[in-house]
């Protein structure tokens, strides 16, 4: 991340994690702090796996496939919508950054 600085202002970013018991939101929650120093915007529902061994079947296919899909479309609905507001807000000011 320290090294495409530019790259990240003033675009959206969401999060998909998988781990143990918290399923990866620990390192979500220490994102969500750093990203804001790259003037990143990060959107507030995220999609999370805790105990991921669980979740998926034998082919790699979700156990509770409408749970997933309804967290992801709401993050991708965010992340949807602060991308186009953040493209058509650089479209008629450069960020200042």
């Amino acid at each position: 991340m320290d090294w495409y600085v530019d790259e990240w202002k003033a675009k959206p970013v969401a999060f998909v994690s998988y781990g143990g018991i918290a399923g990866g939101l620990r390192a979500v929650a220490h994102l969500r702090e750093i990203l804001p120093g790259l003037h990143a915007v990060t959107v507030r529902d995220s999609v999370a796996f805790p105990e991921y061994w669980n979740r998926f079947d034998e082919q790699g296919r979700p156990v509770n496939a409408t749970e997933c899909e309804a967290a992801a479309r709401t993050m991708l609905d965010q992340l949807t919508w602060w991308g186009r507001t953040l493209r058509d807000a650089r479209a008629v000011r450069p960020y200042p950054g």
